[in-house]
C-alpha cells in the first residue's frame, strides 16, 4: 500500500486535477477585478437565465488554469485570443443547456448508482481505498471533502445522461459506412499525362505592348503597401532587471533567510513489515494483529539479517512484501505521520518498535538516508542574484510602467523624455499595418501597429499611447516618415511584370495542349501516350496533385475507361484516364477499427444535432458577438490613458 501511494502520488494528483479542479479555480487579482468591474453585464441567456460577463471571465480563467496545471511549460498566451475566448463562451452555454435539460428531464444519479460506478469504474481505481471508500487524504490534499467530490461526480454523471441515450443508441448503417470508407480508401488505377507550366516558359517571349497591357490590367497587384519609418521604445522587465545591482550583504541575507531552498530534501529509504489492522476493525481483531506484530518484532530483533525474508512471508503490504518490505526513498509529507515520524527519528540500520497507523502495525528498518546537505553560498550565489534582481524588478515594474505611460502621453511630441527618464534605447524600424512575417518583440504586436497607423500618429506625428506588447512589456512609437499605399510605376516593376506575364502565357500554352489531349482521349481512350499505370487513393496519392487526385476519385466510374482533365493553376494541366476501380485494401482488424471510428463519429454528429435542438428548445440567446466582445475584453486589459 505504501509502495503504491509513494510511487503514484503525482498520478493521483493529476487525476484529481482533471476530475475536480475545473470547478474550483482560485482567481488572481486581474480576474477578480474583471469580475467585479462590469461582471454583471449579461452576455447571453439560457432558458431566460442570464449568463454574465463575470461568469464568462471565470470560465475562461478556469480553462487557462487547467492548461497551466496540466502543461506547466505550455505557452498559454494563445488562450487570450478572441477566438478562444469565444469558444469558452460556447462551452459555457453548452454546459448551461445540458444542465437545464438535466433539470427539466429530472435526470439524476442515485446514491446507490453513484457508489456502484465509483467502485466498478477503472478510472477511479487510483483514488479508491481497498474497502471501496474514497481516499480522503488525497482529496484533502486538493482542498476537497468527500461530500464535495461526490456532488461534483454526481453532477458530471447526470449531465452525461442528457446525451448518453443518443450516443449509446446511434446506428451507423452498413451502406453509409461502406460509402464513407470507400470515399477515403477506394483505389483507382490510372494513367496520366502532365503538361507543366515550367516546360513552356522558354516558348513565350512577350512584347513591350503585351507587358504594358498586362500591367494596366493588373495594377492592383503592383502596389506598394502603406508603410512608415518609426522610432519606438520598449519598457520590459528584462531591461529593468539589467539595471539593478544587488549589494553582497543583501545576497548573503537572502541566502540565510531562505536556507531551505538551498538544502537538499532529506529522504529516507526503509523496509517495513505491515500487519494489517484498519482503524475500524473490532478490538479483538486488532489485539490479535498486535500480538502477531510483537512476535515478528521479537524475531527481527533476534536476527536483523532475516528482516527481508520475514517481510516476504508475513507483510500484509502487497506493494512491498515481494521486495522484502523495501520502499523507495521518501521525504516528509509522503507517508502517514506515525510512519514518517518513526522513520525520520531512526539511524541507518536501526529497527523500530511497533509503529501503529491507520493501516495497522509496522515494523521498520531504516536502510539509508540521503539529502539534507546545504549548498555553499558560492555555489548558489549566481542564482540568488538572479532571483533577487527578478523580485526587485517586479517591484519596480508598476512604478516604471506608470512613468512610461504618463511620459509618452504628456510629452507626446518626442520619445526623448521617456528615454532619458527610464534609460531606454531608441530603436528604428520600417513597418506596415500588419506584422511582417517573422517579426518578433514589439514589431510583432498588432496593437502597436494599429496605434502607429492611427490618425493622430500619422497626421500629428505624436507618440502612440503605451501599448502592452507582451507580458510585462510596454511600447510606444512615433512616425518619422509615412508613405501611403501607391501603385508602383511600370519602370520600377517591369521585370516583375514580365515574369508574371511569361508565367501566365506559359500556363495558357500548357492548358491548351492539355485540353487538346483530353479531347483526343475522350474521342479515343486508347490514343496517345500516357504514363503509368499507378494505383491511387486519398491515403496514397502516388505523386498525383491533390486537385487532380480529387477529380480522379470523383469521376463517374460506371463506364471505364473514364477520362478527366484538371487545370492546376500556375502548375499547368493534368489529363488522367481511370482504367480500373479497386476495393479498399484493409486487414480485417483495420476495417473493424475504421467502422468503429465511423460509428463514433456518427454518434457524435447525432449528439450534436440533439444539442442544437435543445439550444432551440431552451432559447439560447447571445446578447453579444463573442468574437467582438472577446476582442474588446482583450483591449480593455491594455494600459489606459492617465
Amino acid at each position: 500500500m505504501f509502495e503504491f501511494v509513494r510511487t503514484h502520488t503525482r498520478l493521483l494528483q493529476f487525476l484529481l486535477l482533471i476530475l475536480i479542479l475545473p470547478s474550483f479555480v482560485v482567481f488572481g487579482i486581474q480576474g477578480y477585478s474583471k469580475f467585479t468591474e462590469g461582471g454583471n453585464a449579461t452576455v447571453a441567456k439560457v432558458a431566460g437565465v442570464a449568463v454574465t460577463q463575470g461568469e464568462w471571465d471565470a470560465s475562461h480563467q478556469q480553462q487557462v488554469e487547467r492548461v497551466r496545471r496540466q502543461s506547466p511549460n505550455a505557452d498559454i498566451k494563445f488562450l487570450d485570443s478572441p477566438a478562444v475566448r469565444a469558444e469558452t463562451l460556447d462551452a459555457l452555454l453548452r454546459e448551461r443547456v445540458l444542465a437545464t435539460a438535466m433539470d427539466k428531464l429530472h435526470l439524476t444519479v442515485s446514491d446507490e448508482r453513484l457508489q456502484r460506478l465509483f467502485i466498478s469504474d477503472p478510472q477511479f481505481a487510483q483514488i479508491r481505498n481497498a474497502d471501496g471508500s474514497v481516499n480522503k487524504d488525497l482529496l484533502a490534499a486538493q482542498g476537497m471533502s468527500s461530500e464535495m467530490f461526490a456532488a461534483r461526480l454526481r453532477q458530471d454523471l447526470s449531465l452525461q445522461q442528457v446525451q448518453g441515450g443518443i450516443t449509446a443508441s446511434a446506428l451507423s448503417p452498413a451502406t453509409n459506412v461502406g460509402q464513407a470508407l470507400d470515399a477515403l480508401l477506394q483505389r483507382r488505377e490510372v494513367r496520366s499525362a502532365r503538361f507543366e507550366t515550367k516546360d513552356y516558359l522558354a516558348k513565350v517571349n512577350p512584347s513591350d505592348a503585351e507587358i504594358e497591357a498586362f500591367y494596366k490590367s493588373h495594377e492592383a497587384e503592383f502596389r506598394a503597401a502603406e508603410q512608415a519609418t518609426i522610432d519606438y521604445v520598449l519598457l520590459d522587465l528584462a531591461g529593468i532587471k539589467k539595471g539593478i545591482t544587488v549589494p553582497e550583504d543583501d545576497l548573503r541575507k537572502y541566502y540565510a533567510e531562505n536556507a531551505s531552498r538551498f538544502t537538499a530534501v532529506e529522504e529516507r529509504r526503509p523496509r517495513h513489515i505491515l500487519i494489517k489492522a484498519d482503524k475500524d476493525v473490532a478490538p479483538d481483531v486488532k489485539q490479535k494483529a498486535r500480538a502477531r506484530a510483537e512476535a515478528l518484532l521479537a524475531e527481527v530483533r533476534k536476527s536483523p539479517a532475516s528482516f527481508a525474508e520475514l517481510a516476504k512471508k508475513n507483510s500484509d503490504d502487497p506493494g512491498s512484501a515481494a521486495q522484502g518490505g523495501d520502499l523507495p526513498f521518501f521525504s516528509r509529507g509522503a507517508m502517514v505521520k506515525p510512519f514518517e515520524d518513526a522513520a525520520f527519528a531512526m539511524k541507518p540500520g536501526e529497527i523500530s518498535g511497533l509503529v501503529e497507523s491507520e493501516f495497522g502495525f509496522h515494523i521498520i528498518k531504516l536502510e539509508a538516508v540521503r539529502g539534507g546537505e546545504k549548498k555553499p553560498f558560492e555555489v548558489v550565489r549566481a542564482s540568488i542574484e538572479e532571483d533577487v534582481r527578478q523580485q526587485l524588478a517586479i517591484k519596480r515594474w508598476a512604478e516604471a510602467a506608470e512613468q512610461f505611460t504618463n511620459t509618452v502621453y504628456e510629452q507626446s511630441d518626442s520619445l526623448q523624455p521617456v528615454i532619458d527618464k527610464l534609460k531606454l534605447e531608441k530603436r528604428t524600424a520600417v513597418v506596415t499595418r500588419n506584422p511582417a512575417p517573422g517579426a518578433t518583440g514589439a514589431l510583432a504586436s498588432a496593437k502597436l501597429l494599429e496605434s502607429v497607423f492611427g490618425n493622430d500618429a500619422i497626421k500629428n506625428k505624436r507618440n502612440t499611447d503605451a501599448v502592452e506588447v507582451g507580458p510585462n512589456q510596454l511600447a510606444s512609437a512615433r512616425i518619422v516618415q509615412h508613405q501611403p499605399a501607391r501603385t508602383l510605376p511600370l519602370a520600377d516593376v517591369r521585370d516583375s511584370v514580365r515574369q508574371r506575364l511569361i508565367a501566365s502565357q506559359a500556363e495558357a500554352l500548357a492548358r491548351k495542349e492539355g485540353e487538346a489531349r483530353l479531347a483526343q482521349l475522350k474521342a479515343d481512350p486508347a490514343s496517345g501516350t500516357l504514363t503509368g499505370p499507378v494505383t491511387v487513393s486519398r491515403s496514397q496519392p502516388e505523386g498525383l496533385p491533390r486537385k487532380a487526385l480529387e477529380a480522379v476519385l470523383a469521376a463517374d466510374a460506371g463506364k471505364l475507361p473514364a477520362v478527366v482533365g484538371v487545370a492546376l493553376g500556375g502548375q499547368g494541366y493534368v489529363v488522367a484516364r481511370i482504367d480500373k476501380v479497386l476495393a479498399r485494401e484493409l486487414k480485417p482488424e483495420e476495417n473493424k477499427a475504421l467502422q468503429s471510428q465511423y460509428g463514433q463519429a456518427w454518434a457524435r454528429a447525432e449528439a450534436e444535432a440533439y444539442y442544437q435542438a435543445l439550444s432551440q428548445r431552451y432559447k439560447v440567446e447571445k446578447r453579444v458577438d463573442p468574437l467582438v466582445a472577446a476582442a474588446a475584453a482583450n483591449a480593455a486589459s491594455a494600459p489606459a490613458k492617465p
